[in-house]
């Protein structure tokens, strides 16, 4: 691949990744659909299931989601140049809509019409974080025991408020235990 090509590549994965961070709401949870959509579907840049795999080893690593699943998938397309390049795509447009709302928020805070305009995001940002758990438990090979797991974690951070970190390690352990008998045919 020449240095023309290299460089189309790296502009559409800063295009892509700005628009994502442009009209995405709601955090990293949110954006997962959509970077998903956008590297998987439309651009065919990574595989579903190296997306799963990655949007997984992103729950483990500390960090915003977004910013963590930006440095992974771009790493994936492009190296450590990718991985710099989808992240500064990702992040700007953040950046400079805070920076706005930094300079006008403190004049335009009360304004009924700002906060109906937020109410009514709520719901939708909802829906996007319902859709990417869903979207993911689609490529999940369930078991018996993962069924369990998923029940057993969602009980736990949902009912008795336990600390998602202490969850994703015990899942980490169980996932890796229940791996062993199984000699992980596909690997």
């Amino acid at each position: 691949m020449d240095e023309k090509d290299k460089s189309k590549i790296l502009l559409k994965m800063f295009i892509t990744f700005f628009k994502i961070g442009l009209f995405t709401f709601g955090g990293g949870y949110a954006m997962i659909p959509l970077i998903e959509k956008e590297v998987v579907e439309n651009k065919k840049w990574v595989e579903k299931d190296k997306f799963t795999d990655t949007v997984s080893l992103t729950q483990t690593i500390p960090g915003a989601v977004a910013i963590n699943l930006s440095i992974l998938v771009g790493y994936d397309i492009k190296g450590v140049l990718g991985a710099v390049i989808s992240t500064i795509g990702v992040s700007l447009p953040s950046f400079i809509i805070i920076l706005a709302i930094a300079f006008t928020l403190t004049k335009t805070a009360g304004l009924s019409v700002l906060q109906s305009a937020f109410e009514g995001i709520r719901p939708a940002i909802a829906a996007l974080i319902v859709y990417a758990g869903i979207s993911l438990s689609k490529s999940v090979k369930w078991s018996m025991v993962l069924v369990l797991l998923a029940a057993g974690a969602f009980v736990a951070i949902g009912v008795f408020n336990i600390n998602p970190i202490y969850i994703i390690v015990i899942a980490f352990i169980i996932g890796s235990l229940y791996s062993i008998p199984q000699g992980r045919k596909n690997s």
